[in-house]
């Protein structure tokens, strides 16, 4: 292998023509792949089945959990989830199997209802606006999009958004708020720095009920001796006077299984005991087995790194396989590439020579492996310089991965190549 920015026109055509040959061999294997999401593998799965064999259902303080009531979550499940989030249990509602769910009411409930601090419902404004970072998570900026937001993009770096750009947008009286991973994000797996939780807590916004929506479904997902961590968003805002600014999210859909998780939104009290009111006329209560089975299985938070250094055994030779391949396969070959190296999560982004995402997705679709598709991670699934590609190692058997991996890296080869030669020609 040689440094294609370095090879004239007839090396890098010999090159491509071997590279092709390589491929039509992946061509005849009949792949079946999917990598397209961040899913636990069934190893991952099996390691929550003994919380399924509880058979007393009634909680500490005598409540049934069979039964109806208890809108807010069962005491225990409350103080769990306070313990992993940093806050109080008044300032926790435990929801149902889904954390996406819980935050498409919040925004639901902004644009229906608004929330106490909005001078209208969000609806009633002529225009809205929301914050995303990106690359971010997909599912984020559909919840978003579905309700008219116009959405925003700012550049994210290995410390957080670029905050001067989050900063300058908050000027406007539209811009109703912002998406947030703050640890080991999606898909680049950074962690925000203090110092951008701190200018999000204390920056001015034009809009009285600006709301940071602190989606932190990766705080526990650790994948080295040093765990990275932030400062808690609620009491830096409330520090700088803006307790009603954050929407904490947490579930344990990734710690025991995605489809029958515990989810739990925290904020102050007063946002707490607003969104209560208005969820009071949608259910009675949530599954509260569920949460019991949780509370009881995982027991505290200690609990559930000890759980989690499980799902690392399985996660991280996945991770260290995809990070070696791409170091061997892409390195010698020059700049057409570079990837994060996340220390946690479930993700690992690619990023190539601009105009050569989609190519890469094509190629390895057309053997058989199927990624995310190419500008996912950008709202309306536009990716402007069609650069970027979301790796998701955690389903695949090693086996495959390593099969998948070498075939990727093959497809960004090939597809840097034509289009170096495709520069050359057109110059």
């Amino acid at each position: 292998m040689a440094d294609y920015l370095k090879m004239d026109a007839a090396q890098r055509q010999q090159e491509l023509q071997s590279l092709q040959e390589q491929y039509q061999q992946y061509l005849a294997k009949g792949l079946h792949l999917d990598m397209s999401r961040g899913k636990p593998c069934t190893q991952q799965l099996d390691l929550s089945m003994d919380m399924l064999s509880l058979n007393d259902y009634t909680a500490a303080d005598g409540t049934d959990s069979r039964n109806y009531g208890v809108l807010e979550g069962l005491p225990e499940a409350r103080a769990f989830f306070a313990e992993l989030m940093g806050v109080s249990p008044s300032e926790v509602i435990i929801g149902g199997n889904s954390s996406l769910n819980m935050m498409f009411y919040l925004v639901e409930l902004g644009y229906r209802k608004g929330f106490a601090d909005s001078p209208r419902p969000w609806a009633k404004e002529d225009t809205i606006k929301f914050i995303c970072p990106v690359p971010g998570y997909d599912r984020h900026f559909r919840v978003t999009e579905y309700f008219g937001f116009e959405l925003l993009s700012v550049p994210m770096t290995p410390e957080g958004p670029d905050m001067d750009a989050v900063e300058q947008l908050c000027k406007d009286p539209t811009v109703k708020g912002i998406w947030c991973v703050p640890v080991y994000s999606n898909p680049d797996g950074y962690t925000y720095s203090p110092e951008t939780v701190r200018r999000l807590a204390t920056m001015e916004t034009a809009a009285p009920d600006f709301k940071i929506i602190w989606d932190d479904a990766y705080c526990v997902h650790h994948l080295t001796d040093h765990p990275q961590s932030t400062p808690n968003i609620l009491e830096e805002c409330r520090a700088a006077g803006h307790e009603m600014r954050p929407l904490m999210q947490c579930s344990t859909s990734k710690i025991t299984f995605p489809g029958a998780g515990v989810a739990a939104v925290a904020a102050c009290e007063e946002n707490v005991q607003y969104i209560l009111q208005h969820m009071m006329p949608m259910l009675i209560s949530y599954d509260k087995m569920n949460q019991l089975r949780h509370v009881r299985y995982l027991k505290n938070k200690q609990g559930v790194l000890e759980h989690m250094k499980k799902h690392r055994a399985i996660l991280q030779p996945k991770f260290q396989l995809i990070q070696q391949t791409l170091e061997q396969q892409l390195e010698p070959c020059g700049e057409i590439a570079w990837w994060t190296k996340p220390h946690g999560g479930y993700f690992i982004s690619l990023y190539l020579q601009d105009g050569c995402a989609k190519r890469v997705i094509q190629l390895c679709k057309q053997a058989g492996v199927v990624l995310t598709d190419a500008g996912a991670a950008y709202p309306k699934g536009i990716d402007p310089n069609d650069h970027h590609i979301r790796i998701a190692p955690s389903f695949p058997s090693l086996e495959e991965l390593e099969t998948a991996s070498l075939l990727l890296t093959l497809c960004v080869r090939i597809a840097a190549l034509e289009k170096l030669l495709g520069a050359s020609v057109s110059a």
